[in-house]
This record gives C-alpha cells, structure tokens and sequence, in this order.
C-alpha cells in the first residue's frame, strides 16, 4: 500500500511541476521587439507616408510602442533595403494584431509634380495586420512592415490621389526571400511570384539596376512570371524552391 501511494504521489509532483511549467511559458516579464519598414518598386519618383504611430495588440491589450515618427519615401527601402522604426520592449504573451498609424502629411512625386494623398481610414484605429505569435519571456522577435506603394496608390483623376495601402506583415526567422535581375533594363517587368496556392506576391523590377527581390516568403514551390514592357516577350520561371532564413537567387533573365 505505501508503495502504491508512493507512485501515486510521484506522478503527482510530476503533472503538477508540468502544469506549472505549460502556465508559465510565457513569464511575467517582457519580450524585445522589433519593427522594420520596407517596400516593393513603384512607377513614382517618391511615395512619401507618415508613421505617426505603431500599436500591438498582446493579451487582448492594446500596447503603444515607441516609434520613430516621421515622413518616409517607402522608394527608400526597396529590393531589401528596410528602416528600423520600432525597436521596444513588451509584455510576454499572445500577439493577436498589428496596428500602423498614419498622419496627414502623405504624398507622391511624379516628376516636378508632388500630389496630396488622402488616407481617410488610416488616422482612426491604424491599418490593421493580424498576426498570431507568442512572445516568450526574453526572446527578441524581429518583423518587417512591407508596404507595397505600387498597389496603394489610386489615381481618382484630375490629378488627385487616395492612398489605401496594401501591406503585410512577416518575421524574418520564419520567412524566406527571392531575388534576381533582368536584362535589358528596359524590359521593366512586373515581377510576380505565385506559391501552390496560387497567393500571388509582385514587384517591380528596379528601372535603373534591373534587380528584384520577394521578402517575407513562406516556404514551398514557386513560379516567377515577368512581363515586361512590348516589344520584350513574357516569362516563366517553374519549381522555384524558397527555405525559411535563405534568400532563393534567380539566374539572371533576359527577355527576348
């Protein structure tokens, strides 16, 4: 009988050193992390947006993070050039979503000519990303912000301007990268890579050096479509193998 309670009393100590130890995965202590800003090409001069805030909802609490404010030209941080405009420190637990804030002073240039861009939404409750992580206690989390300039930019007419920005969200520990350059330069294709489940990604190719570049990849197989300006014909790229923390480099294309 005491042998008995004794192994009763064994498993016992050892479900409740588990339970203890699932409970406190997290900590009572806070994570590091860090936000950084990129972008894809766009057929502007510059595309300027104002970062008045960043958010992070944790726990179902929302956290203000101390950002870098100011006016960015996303065209600053293309082919996988990025900004650090958050580096911060935040409870650990469950991020559930991401929240960027714009200003007012939101503009394009083409040419000579600079344009206002209205962002009607942006200014309220912040361009929402979800995002599903945990944060454990004294790990850093590193994402990247992609806004993609060439999709957030609707012409209204007579000269006017919405910015309604497309932008995701991705960590670069479980993400991979795609790049290549094309030639000739003219060609200026738009650049799309296309996973199994047909979700497509695209880039405009850089007018002056003729490089591309995908971040924030998940793993898998893809295809690379280019189509290029007439008279250069379109192409196909199959089987294209992307791995979490590599950058995947393309033979250089040249369209004929």
């Amino acid at each position: 009988m005491k042998k008995l309670s004794f192994v009763v009393l064994f498993f016992m100590m050892i479900a409740t050193v588990g339970c203890k130890k699932d409970n406190n995965d997290f900590g009572d202590g806070t994570s590091r992390v860090t936000f950084k800003l990129t972008d894809a090409p766009g057929p502007y001069d510059e595309v300027n947006v104002e970062i008045t805030g960043l958010q992070v909802i944790i726990n179902d609490s929302i956290v203000d993070l101390e950002v870098e404010e100011g006016v960015y030209n996303l065209l600053d941080f293309v082919n996988g050039q990025d900004t650090l405009i958050v580096e911060d420190e935040v409870p650990s637990g469950k991020l559930s979503q991401v929240r960027l804030i714009l200003g007012d002073e939101n503009t394009i240039k083409i040419g000579e000519e600079t344009y206002e861009c209205k962002t009607p939404s942006a200014q309220q409750s912040g361009l929402k990303l979800n995002v599903h992580a945990d944060f454990l206690q004294g790990v850093a989390y590193e994402y990247t912000i992609d806004f993609d300039a060439a999709r957030s930019i609707v012409e209204t007419g007579n000269g006017k301007f919405i910015l309604k920005p497309v932008l995701r969200v991705f960590t670069n520990s479980v993400s991979g990268a795609i790049k290549g350059v094309v030639r000739p330069i003219e060609a200026k294709p738009v650049v799309h890579a296309i996973n199994e489940a047909k979700d497509t990604t695209s880039v405009l190719a850089d007018p002056v050096t003729g490089n591309f570049m995908f971040m924030g990849m998940g793993a898998g197989t893809y295809k690379v479509s280019f189509i290029p300006l007439d008279p250069f014909k379109d192409s196909l790229l199959t089987g294209i193998q992307v791995k979490n923390g590599t950058i995947t480099t393309l033979d250089t294309l040249k369209f004929k």
